[in-house]
């Protein structure tokens, strides 16, 4: 299992937001059917490019049935008409295809023309999610410019949402959309300076440290968010994780079993099992 894998069974974005409610996790498009890499890493990955490398992959009869769906999109000119088959889009993407971003996006457009914060917020966080899991930086692109907006038009409707402001960093830290990270961590900052103890945008800054390379400043962080939520398995899975990339093995195995602890997932176990034993 791939650490990226790992993440989505056990992230603690993807428990929050009870992705398993709606059946296994896969990533939207698999590397063998995605647009070359270089093409990935020199640009955003477009809708259309994802829809198609994934059409790649289901039958004649699927792909009839998409092709309806997406058609009767276009001719609806009644949004609730829309909004209905935006909602069986993502429907029959996540429970038949069981592609779950392509689902989430689908939930995402239906959430834009109802113009409802709770489902905007939805969608954005399950892209979200998916985002802090992908390495394809096509892909990453992709998952960030889509969560990007639904974050954006959710705070028109509600600018004090700090919880959406902080999600909204993350996209500009790990989603390839900005030549200016730091942009995305101003905008977690200034939810920081009004509150220093808010441990979700203590996180997402640490992970951006971790991204960054500042693994001191990162286990700073992730110790404080740990102490103050200590099953906070996000915190403790990249806590360990930054230990290990540091060279503390001790303190890299003692927070990986403090995660194995937490999982339920006998997946997962095994998989924090076999790393504990290469740093042994």
């Amino acid at each position: 299992m791939k650490k990226q894998q790992l993440i989505l069974l056990s992230g603690g974005l993807i428990l929050l937001l009870g992705l398993y409610f709606f059946g296994n996790t896969t990533a939207p498009v698999t590397h063998s059917s995605s647009p070359n890499t270089n093409a990935a890493n020199s640009g955003v990955i477009t809708t259309t490019e994802v829809l198609t490398a994934a059409k790649r992959n289901i039958t004649s009869q699927q792909l009839s049935y998409l092709v309806q769906l997406e058609n009767s999109v276009v001719r609806g000119n009644v949004k609730e008409q829309q909004i209905l088959i935006y909602r069986q889009l993502a429907a029959y993407w996540q429970d038949t295809l069981h592609q779950q971003a392509i689902a989430a996006y689908y939930f995402g457009e239906g959430a834009k023309l109802e113009n409802s914060e709770k489902n905007l917020n939805f969608a954005a966080r399950l892209l979200l999610a998916h985002l802090m899991a992908e390495d394809n930086p096509g892909l990453q692109g992709w998952l960030s410019t889509n969560a990007k907006a639904l974050f954006e038009k959710s705070l028109q409707i509600n600018p004090a949402n700090d919880s959406v402001k902080i999600e909204l960093g993350a996209c500009y830290i790990f989603g390839n959309i900005s030549n200016t990270p730091m942009e995305g961590i101003q905008k977690i900052k200034e939810v920081v300076s009004k509150d220093s103890g808010n441990m979700y945008a203590q996180l997402i800054l640490g992970l951006g440290d971790i991204k960054s390379g500042q693994f001191d400043k990162a286990a700073e962080r992730l110790q404080r968010v740990a102490q103050k939520e200590p099953n906070n398995l996000q915190a403790i899975f990249n806590l360990a994780e930054t230990y290990e990339r540091k060279g503390d093995k001790l303190n890299a195995v003692a927070w990986y079993r403090k995660a194995q602890n937490i999982i339920s997932i006998p997946e997962a176990k095994q998989e924090i099992e076999e790393r504990i034993k290469t740093l042994q």
